[in-house]
């Protein structure tokens, strides 16, 4: 899950992603004239990541976990490092926050950091005959009614077996990273990212028998829409919403692709999570 980082990276430079914001863009501008030539702007809104130059150490990302989301997104299925900085007022994809940017950026350059891989979903839509969607997702996938008043029915088979249908506002499928975002509010567990696991969460049940579940990474999910499968919205990673249709049938499975995040500790991710969760109990 963890690996070294190489130690030679004196010809490489770091992207900046740059969150549409005054505090986060006045930064890059303070980064770019202190580091020159040595970083470059990612436009990820206006180009293509075939643009992105080759001679990149990483993508460092200034704000809250959707731009990192839309980091992730625009990479693909590239191999190439994201390291988040803390903008948002909470955020479980950045451990690096605005105050210890400029020691983060001189401990990339001298390689003193560690790659961490996220695992992601494989998300196709099979309308018919005809795939309409392949997408890889970070965080999760989410079924529900844009229609607040009426309940989802999502049929699961989990490797080809009937699971269940769950009744609910809507079902979240997730991955261990998207554990601590609409999975949790939704009343789902929080996994390790190390864990190889897909989370099954749905989102206020009709049957209180259905509970979030969890699976191997190793399964592949399907999920037909059933009843009157009509307004029914499917969105990814929260970014990007499709209209469904009756009869799409939804093919859900760990990506090829892995996130590669950089980090500085190898414990970092639970302190990420004890402060954006203010966990205390006495101890710093």
């Amino acid at each position: 899950m963890t690996e070294a980082a190489d130690k030679i990276m004196t010809t490489k430079r770091i992207g900046l992603v740059v969150k549409n914001d005054d505090k986060a863009e006045k930064t890059a501008l303070e980064l770019e004239k202190r580091l020159g030539n040595q970083c470059v702007i990612i436009d990820i809104q206006h180009s293509k990541n075939s643009n992105i130059p080759g001679d990149l150490l990483c993508m460092v990302v200034l704000g809250g976990d959707g731009t990192f989301l839309s980091a992730a997104r625009f990479i693909e299925n590239l191999e190439i490092p994201l390291m988040g900085v803390k903008f948002g007022e909470v955020g479980f994809l950045a451990e690096t926050t605005e105050d210890n940017l400029l020691s983060a950026v001189t401990s990339l350059f001298e390689g003193k950091y560690l790659i961490q891989r996220r695992t992601r979903l494989d998300i196709k839509v099979v309308r018919g005959n005809k795939q309409i969607i392949d997408v890889d997702v970070l965080n999760d996938a989410v079924i529900n009614k844009s229609a607040l008043s009426r309940l989802a029915s999502c049929a699961v088979y989990i490797d080809s077996s009937y699971l269940t249908t769950y009744r609910a506002d809507g079902l979240i499928v997730g991955t261990p990273t998207g554990s601590t975002a609409y999975s949790l509010a939704a009343g789902g567990p929080v996994v390790h990212p190390a864990v190889p696991s897909i989370i099954l969460t749905p989102i206020c049940p009709f049957t209180l028998t259905n509970r979030p579940l969890i699976i191997p990474d190793s399964a592949k999910i399907e999920i037909r829409l059933e009843g009157s499968p009509e307004d029914m919205i499917l969105t990814l990673d929260g970014q990007e919403g499709f209209e469904m249709d009756p009869g799409d049938r939804i093919f859900i499975k760990k990506s090829r692709n892995d996130i590669r995040m950089i980090s500085f500790e190898d414990q970092s991710y639970f302190k990420v999570l004890k402060t954006r969760l203010k966990w205390s109990g006495g101890r710093s």
